[in-house]
């Protein structure tokens, strides 16, 4: 079975974000991770930081199922204001994956 995949792309206040920021995404990582969990739905695999954005790696069999997990406490932190999340059916070595944008 492939793995498929969803990132999450956050908005920082500068190349790295504030302390500040970077105290509310890792709150908001740990909720997105019970999410995942309780949904039985793939893992969180971490996070990445530069160039303004944070990047938030979760995978799982299913991209739709893995987003519908994190969807409701994604959607209500402010966090998501304008960022955008990939939803990737495939395996990262598959050039010809699918990927499916969606604007938070």
């Amino acid at each position: 079975m492939s793995e498929h995949c969803v990132q999450v792309f956050l908005r920082l206040s500068s190349e790295h974000g504030s302390e500040k920021e970077t105290e509310r995404i890792a709150e908001l990582t740990d909720k997105l991770a019970d999410a995942i969990e309780k949904h039985e739905a793939g893992e969180f695999d971490g996070d990445e930081y530069g160039g303004g954005v944070c990047r938030l790696f979760m995978y799982g069999p299913d991209a739709d199922r893995l987003f519908d997990a994190i969807k409701k406490p994604l959607l209500a932190s402010t966090l998501s204001k304008g960022g955008h999340a990939i939803k990737r059916y495939g395996e990262a070595s598959d050039k010809k994956a699918k990927e499916v944008r969606i604007d938070l």
